[in-house]
């Protein structure tokens, strides 16, 4: 008989096909689960080399799969960014940067991540004076909690030779004062004109980086995930996918990588990359585009017009019919495709683009997905199902600001489903989760929280009925996403012939406090087969 590598047991066992963990063991055999059963039946598997590890009271599960995330504009932000989420004003933010910046003198642009104007008292966006007065001899880029707008200083602004007269990109805006004065803010497209200067990041800066995210990865028992691209906001992604590459060569990489480059008319350069990204551990998976921008910047596209600015709906990347048209020949070379869509207007947009694809080229099975989905019109709630679009959901984002910065904007005219998780789950429309990183941190456990308790930055449980049971949180983070990915047959469940990609849990989340998950850490983590992270746990035997 075939001796396994690894033999897992414990007490609880979710393996993704039933609602509860189950009492059992796990055989691996190089990179494959060969069997799961009882102990005594897995323990015929044993061999002089076998290593074998009872995890007791904790849960086994299949590896995290972070649906939706930016590798390496979050790994910069992460470690070499002021933190600003607890700010409480335009000077306290200002204040915790220059405090930050007095630790990096070597930096040459200083970053942030996290501001949110929405929470501070006078609810006012920022002005770049208030940065000069704490930094004023290096070029800053703050980008706002939700990473949709920027936050710079005057130097920002002579370094980049930014003016009054530089135009707007064609999605996005300077921003202005009354007198046509340059505020400092920058939003949606038109932060790349900072962003293409600040991440110019030599070579073995962008490997730290990357083995960072890795190292982070590893401990919080993500073993895929998904990188989106396709704005002007992050880095350059070929230069990326050649350093993924090179982990690649050399066995260091930890985690799965599917990525998805920007969706454009010209084609080709997405089907060489497609072409040559297929292993089993870095893969194309698709392409992304932007439909809109974010809610509290009056850039998410609605249905109609904003309740506290009644001149806007907000608008799109490109004219409707050009998003048709983009869909439509993506479509035709059976592409996937992947539409940031936060206002409901934007989402139904998608959903129009999808179904005409499939009007025009025929039905396939496509697992075009919709990201966020935070603004939905009930009358588009049966066309997820109906179409096969997956909806990308990130409930930490549903902790990122208080209620009130959707509701003070959006008219209960619109009836507005927010995160209409549970809503969408009782159709029978597939769900998938993620962080979204670098807008919320990529602990699976704030995700799994926020999905069941809904709260918001106050506390406060916000349309709570959308709220879904730990099972299912558990499956939109690991089985969804590998179906989203194509790779359900390989990824995903706990099941003989599949990857062994495998986290434990140092608690068993179905006997604990809905509070208790956010304490759950993670004791060991099995990639590919290969035990790549472990924290306390014992061998039975060597």
């Amino acid at each position: 008989m075939v001796k396994a590598d690894i033999i897992l047991s414990g007490q609880h066992v979710f393996t993704g096909l039933q609602e509860e963990p189950i009492k059992a063991a796990i055989a691996i055999k190089d990179n494959k689960i060969i069997k799961i059963g009882s102990k005594e039946d897995i323990m015929s598997f044993l061999g002089n080399q076998t290593k074998v590890y009872d995890m007791e009271d904790g849960l086994i599960i299949p590896g995290f799969h972070d649906f939706h995330m930016h590798i390496m504009m979050g790994s910069i932000l992460q470690k070499d960014s002021a933190k600003l989420f607890d700010a409480v004003s335009e000077e306290d933010a200002a204040k915790i940067v220059g405090e930050f910046a007095e630790t990096r003198p070597n930096d040459d642009w200083i970053f942030g991540v996290g501001w949110d104007h929405t929470i501070w008292k006078n609810k006012v966006l920022p002005h770049r004076t208030t940065l000069d007065k704490y930094i004023s001899d290096r070029p800053v880029l703050l980008f706002n909690a939700e990473v949709h707008y920027a936050w710079i200083n005057s130097k920002a602004m002579e370094m980049i030779h930014l003016t009054k007269d530089t135009p707007d990109p064609e999605y996005g805006e300077i921003g202005k004062d009354e007198n046509g004065e340059l505020t400092g803010l920058l939003f949606e497209q038109a932060i790349g004109y900072a962003s293409e200067h600040a991440y110019k990041l030599p070579k073995d800066k962008r490997v730290s980086l990357f083995q960072g995210f890795l190292n982070e990865t590893k401990r919080l028992g993500i073993t895929s995930v998904n990188d989106l691209y396709g704005a002007k906001i992050a880095p350059n992604t070929l230069d990326d996918l050649e350093i993924f590459k090179e982990f690649e060569r050399e066995g260091l990489l930890t985690t799965r990588i599917h990525f998805s480059p920007e969706l454009k008319m010209d084609l080709a350069d997405a089907k060489d990359l497609q072409t040559n990204y297929q292993s089993d551990k870095l893969t194309f998976s698709g392409l992304k585009q932007f439909i809109d921008g974010v809610v509290t910047s009056h850039t998410a596209f609605l249905l109609d017009h904003y309740k506290d600015r009644p001149d806007t709906k907000g608008g799109t990347t490109y004219p409707a019919e050009t998003i048709k048209q983009l869909v439509k020949k993506a479509d035709k070379e059976n592409f996937q495709i992947r539409f940031h869509a936060i206002g409901n207007g934007a989402v139904r947009l998608a959903l129009d683009a999808f179904e005409e694809a499939r009007n025009v080229n025929g039905e396939r099975d496509a697992r075009h997905v919709i990201e966020h989905v935070e603004v939905l019109h009930p009358d588009d709630v049966h066309r997820f199902k109906e179409l096969d679009v997956i909806a990308s959901f990130q409930p930490k984002h549903i902790e990122l600001m208080e209620s009130e910065a959707y509701t003070a904007r959006i008219s209960e005219k619109q009836q507005p489903l927010y995160y209409a998780i549970k809503t969408l789950v009782d159709t029978g429309a597939k769900i998938a989760f993620g962080t979204d990183f670098p807008v919320v941190p990529l602990n699976p456990m704030m995700g799994i929280y926020q999905a069941i308790t809904r709260k918001d930055l106050t506390g406060k449980a916000w349309q709570v009925s959308e709220g879904v049971t730990l099972a299912q949180a558990l499956k939109y983070y690991t089985a969804t996403p590998a179906f989203g990915s194509f790779r359900e047959k390989e990824l995903g469940t706990l099941e003989a012939g599949k990857i062994a990609d495998i986290a434990v849990l140092n608690k068993n989340l179905f006997s604990i406090s809905t509070e208790e998950i956010l304490e759950t850490e993670v004791k060991m983590t099995i990639m590919d087969g290969k035990i790549v992270y472990e924290n306390q746990v014992s061998k039975l035997y060597k």
